[in-house]
């Protein structure tokens, strides 16, 4: 099959490159780039060397890539300009994209976090949380790449509200990594900015991700109020997600475990841990988000790690693109992290 990686200069475009490179159902790579069309990928990004499957090893134009009518078309484009973008390919190829512009059903929470109109798609997207909509996934024209913090708070979330094990106000903590941010050029991001410092930005409701993940609550009819207060700290990439929320009474740890096994006993990149606490380091690389819960009294604890470029982002799109395909749903990606 082709792939085609629009925006491939960025860390989610060049790590998705990457992890296509060595996919076995993936014949042709495509990487785009309107700014660098032309240049030479190893002129941009040094550090990628599998050239075997590119059609050239420069970047392609978007009219180059459309010549190629790829099966598959990933979009790591900034906001409100990928859905623009991409409108040309989708029916006539998967999209995967990865902005938020088709992530949110709530017109008004769209609006409120992106300053601008949601996007209409010609095909209705489905959220792309592997793990919670793969029937959708698989019969899906257009998905919606979730973001890393949704990723890691929705995924020990959703069961446990779902199954009406708990209730709110949800209380959401989190830490990022830098790379979370992307390739920017700012003063905050600079190393002598960042090194040895670490404090929480946009609280409560006023990050774009609260409004992501406020909008599954509501489409899962879950009526409850989240606060989300994420934190950046001197990390590369990773990302730690600290829940805390009521228990339901009568509520017991064994319940709690079952509602996990049931959810993702063959969910082959979930794995909920028992003794201990997730850490970044443990999943650095790999596809997948560890779990722990924490019960105290009448009051749920839930904790979760991921690598936000993979599983929070470029890896949680190939798993996708697996899933939609019929593939092996670990094609390409590592279940391990690196030491």
């Amino acid at each position: 099959m082709k792939a085609a990686i629009l925006g491939s200069t960025g860390y989610t475009g060049m790590l998705l490159a990457r992890l296509l490179a060595e996919h076995p159902a993936v014949e042709k790579l495509l990487p785009v780039s309107s700014s660098r069309a032309g240049t030479a990928i190893q002129a941009v990004d040094n550090g990628f060397t599998a050239t075997a499957k590119l059609g050239r090893p420069e970047y392609l134009s978007i009219e180059e890539m459309s010549v190629e009518k790829p099966d598959i078309v990933f979009a790591g484009l900034p906001h409100l300009a990928s859905a623009k973008v991409c409108a040309p390919f989708i029916g006539k190829s998967i999209v995967i994209d990865l902005s938020a512009d088709f992530r949110l059903t709530d017109k008004e929470l769209f609006a409120a976090a992106y300053g601008s109109p949601a996007p209409e798609a010609a095909f209705p997207p489905v959220y792309g949380l592997c793990e919670i909509y793969e029937e959708a996934v698989k019969k899906a024209d257009l998905i919606a790449n979730p973001g890393c913090y949704p990723t890691a708070t929705l995924l020990p979330l959703l069961p446990v509200l779902k199954e009406g094990l708990a209730e709110g106000p949800v209380v959401v903590n989190a830490i990022s990594g830098i790379s979370g941010a992307g390739k920017k050029s700012q003063e905050n991001y600079l190393f002598c900015e960042r090194s040895e410092n670490a404090g929480a930005y946009s609280p409560g409701r006023s990050h774009r991700h609260w409004a992501e993940m406020t909008d599954q609550l509501q489409v899962n009819k879950i009526p409850e109020e989240l606060y989300f207060t994420p934190h950046l700290a001197p990390l590369r990439r990773g990302m730690a997600v600290s829940t805390t929320l009521k228990a339901k009474a009568g509520v017991t740890e064994e319940a709690i475990r079952q509602v996990y096994q049931k959810v993702y006993d063959r969910q082959p990149f979930v794995r909920l841990l028992e003794d201990k606490l997730p850490q970044t380091r443990e999943v650095w690389g790999s596809n997948r988000c560890d779990i722990a819960f924490r019960l105290q009294e009448n009051r749920l604890y839930l904790f979760s790690c991921i690598d936000n470029l993979v599983k929070g982002a470029s890896g949680q799109a190939v798993q996708n693109m697996n899933i939609r395909f019929g593939f092996d749903v670990t094609a390409g990606l590592a279940l391990s992290g690196m030491v």
